[in-house]
């Protein structure tokens, strides 16, 4: 089972994801992001490059998709906050943005 990130990792790990506009979510051990692309087809077409990436990681994102945007939350359900599962998931997000 994962654990929920400690301090030291949260200082070192989150603040590389802040640059690329992570945010921490108000009231929740929880990261959020949101992503605009050209159009929905690109849009979708990236959530579903992320959806194999994440099935096969067992770790599921919260998403909500309208037109060209993606509005992505993750957090660990099973210990009700952040864990390394969720950096991961977050840095194979931004590279297939790209």
């Amino acid at each position: 089972m994962p654990t929920i990130l400690t301090e030291i990792e949260r200082n070192n790990e989150l603040l590389k994801l802040f640059k690329n506009d992570w945010k921490m979510v108000e009231g929740r051990d929880a990261i959020s992001k949101k992503y605009k692309f050209k159009s929905f087809i690109r849009a979708f077409g990236w959530m579903s490059s992320v959806a194999i990436i994440a099935e096969k990681m067992d770790h599921h994102p919260e998403w909500v998709n309208v037109y060209n945007t993606v509005q992505v939350t993750l957090t660990t359900h099973s210990v009700n906050g952040l864990t390394e599962l969720d950096l991961a998931l977050a840095k194979k997000m931004d590279i297939q943005e790209n």
